[in-house]
């Protein structure tokens, strides 16, 4: 698999902030999602229970697997545009998954304002919900696998299992490391208390503006990313980030440092 980050950069002032801040997105994505369809939809979890709570109703039961294909389907096309082009010797393209997950999520705000996708606050009834829906799972998708690419599978940002559980593990390794695996279970547990903490506050501050804006609401999500991508996933700065973490020619039968 091909990175773009170390763990030294993940944890930098540089760039931890952009983690803090896609995941923001996602609670606000979330929390909007849910107000205006009454159903979450940046993690699969909730999604696969629906499905199991309609599994004797095939029209729900197919909608919600609408739902978690467009997840999977999001998460391969960031596969494929930077995995995929790198084992065709190709430039990997770290940035687009999440240039087009801004834009679907800019979207949803815009669309939803000028009637194209349902009425806000509904329950999920009508095949012009799961156009909403199936459209924020898709961009959740892209941005979690470009993330959780970029980062060697160490940052994911639209769910929090995982995150809680690496939590409470870190914490336990407080009482017992020393020295420099002190220093990084210090580091790895400020970074997932961090992710729940900011993915709390995306939520709290979207529900506000959900409830006087409707689906203008999801602008606030759409800005977070555009913010995080420019910050970390910039053309220039991907670039950069690539030289950096590019593998240093060894003698034979050494490892890299």
């Amino acid at each position: 698999m091909v990175t773009l980050y170390k763990p030294e950069s993940i944890f930098s002032p540089r760039h931890a902030p952009s983690w803090l801040l896609f995941t923001f997105a996602a609670g606000a994505v979330n929390a909007t999602a849910l107000l205006a369809c009454q159903t979450y939809v940046t993690h699969v979890t909730g999604t696969v229970t629906q499905i199991g709570m309609e599994v004797v109703h095939l029209m729900p039961l197919l909608d919600f697997a609408l739902v978690l294909g467009c997840f999977i389907i999001g998460a391969m096309l960031s596969g494929l545009l930077i995995n995929g082009r790198a084992h065709a010797g190709k430039s990997p393209r770290f940035g687009v998954p999440l240039w087009i997950a801004f834009a679907l999520v800019l979207f949803a705000a815009v669309g939803g304002r000028l009637g194209l996708l349902g009425t806000f606050g509904s329950a999920v009834t009508q095949p012009v919900d799961f156009i909403l829906l199936s459209l924020l799972s898709f961009a959740m998708g892209l941005q979690n696998a470009a993330v959780a690419t970029s980062t060697g599978l160490l940052v994911r940002t639209t769910h929090l299992t995982g995150p809680a559980t690496d939590l409470g593990l870190h914490l336990v390794e407080l009482f017992f490391a020393r020295d420099e695996a002190l220093a990084l279970a210090k580091r790895h547990a400020a970074l997932r208390a961090g992710k729940i903490a900011a993915f709390a506050t995306g939520a709290a501050v979207a529900v506000p503006l959900a409830y006087r804006f409707e689906f203008l609401a999801f602008l606030l999500p759409a800005s977070t990313m555009l913010l995080a991508t420019t910050l970390s996933f910039s053309p220039a700065r991907a670039a950069e980030q690539a030289r950096l973490v590019r593998p240093v020619p060894t003698a034979a039968g050494q490892e890299p440092a």
